[in-house]
């Protein structure tokens, strides 16, 4: 088994540059803490889930956490950035939305939760402003902001740091040496610690030591999630059919991704195939001609049995693509994650997210006892995961 921290690489020469870039950090978030900078609370319940280090933490499956929690009661709307899409400006997500207009993530989160409102702008504040006064969004009732710890700009109700097991904190460096966005001390702001991608035996001294290790004030709530995978969905339907995880025991892997830490997804996958070869691109990457030369390649070299396997993220950009074999686009899924909270901790978790909705919504209706809007349990043994689609709608 891996250990915490294990994925860190410290790039020594880089560290001048790394103190002062965390100088310029620590700079401008003390001008944010006395006031120079102003940050800005909204009426409408706001929640941030975000990291302090460069990527691969696990976003996006807490976000849906956040939506499947919330959404069969409330008017749920998630605001990110949208990196690397063509768009500018404000963008609400409709029937019309491509994945080029808002980026991967959103496009991924709009295909899954069609009854949620889905928009990207890269200035926060403007952006919940549109989300809570444009006509087609203003019932809004919680704001998911997915990216958005150091946009200090926007005061959350709730602020959710995730931390990966594999990238403690505690062990990296600023940028560039290492991959931290601003000194480890901007943990302070977190309301809610997740330490995520835990391995599922982590041992309870284990616990007790990483607890120790982050060093939470009393008020900060500390909890510990690891990735759970679903059934393989594939990204032409008509040409292949959904299968189990456990289908792929006799199976060579190659293992497709355009994410920032592909190292969990290769370590989880390595026990439960034959063989696993990963094809790496940057984070967010658009697939070109080039590249999908290469993984048609890559692929008509491996052996038999053989299947392609990738990310949700990656499988809605690369839908659109062309150039594909036939005996590729017949062979490739994405493989959808969850989260599961450890140590039974999920109620614990979802109350307090409950009970600050409930205190600071608009809306009158959810004004009252915690015990009407519990939250269905998604992680139910009878649920059947939603099919995900990456066709343009």
């Amino acid at each position: 088994m891996r250990s915490e921290g294990d994925f860190i690489k410290i790039n020594e020469w880089l560290l001048p540059l790394s103190w002062i870039y965390g100088l310029v950090v620590t700079i401008r978030n003390w001008m944010f803490d006395i006031g120079i900078l102003k940050s800005r609370a909204y009426k409408v319940p706001v929640i941030s889930v975000g990291n302090i280090t460069v990527g691969g933490a696990g976003k996006t499956p807490h976000v849906e956490h956040l939506v499947r929690m919330l959404q069969d009661k409330i008017k749920v709307a998630v605001l990110s950035r949208g990196y690397k899409r063509k768009s500018k400006g404000y963008q609400l997500a409709d029937g019309d939305t491509s994945v080029s207009d808002i980026g991967d993530e959103p496009y991924q989160m709009m295909q899954k939760f069609p009854n949620i409102f889905v928009a990207v702008d890269k200035k926060r504040r403007r952006g919940i402003e549109r989300l809570t006064t444009d006509e087609a969004s203003r019932n809004v009732d919680v704001v998911l902001l997915d990216d958005a710890y150091q946009h200090r700009y926007v005061k959350p109700g709730i602020n959710i740091l995730l931390v990966d097991y594999h990238r403690l904190i505690i062990y990296d460096k600023m940028l560039p040496a290492g991959r931290l966005r601003e000194p480890m001390k901007g943990k302070r702001r977190a309301d809610i610690v997740i330490i995520t991608k835990c391995p599922k035996d982590l041992k309870p001294m284990e616990y007790r030591v990483l607890t120790k290790a982050m060093d939470l004030y009393p008020y900060q709530g500390l909890f510990f999630t690891t990735l759970e995978y679903e059934q393989l969905v594939p990204l032409f339907p008509d040409e292949s059919s959904e299968m189990k995880i456990e289908s792929i025991a006799s199976s060579n892997i190659l293992l497709l991704t355009g994410i920032a830490s592909p190292q969990q997804m290769i370590e989880d996958l390595k026990p439960l195939c034959k063989d696993i070869v990963p094809l790496s691109f940057s984070d967010h990457h658009y697939f070109r001609p080039k590249d999908i030369r290469r993984i048609n390649q890559c692929f008509e070299e491996m052996p038999q049995p053989r299947l392609i396997v990738t990310t949700e993220k990656d499988a809605s950009r690369l839908y659109q693509v062309e150039g594909l074999s036939p005996e590729v686009r017949s062979s490739i899924y994405a493989l959808p994650i969850r989260i599961k909270f450890m140590l039974d901790q999920e109620d614990n978790f979802n109350h307090k997210i409950l009970s600050y909705v409930q205190k600071n919504s608009r809306n009158s209706i959810l004004v009252k006892a915690k015990d009407d809007i519990k939250p269905k349990d998604s992680n139910h043994s009878g649920e059947r995961p939603r099919r995900i689609s990456f066709r343009d709608n």
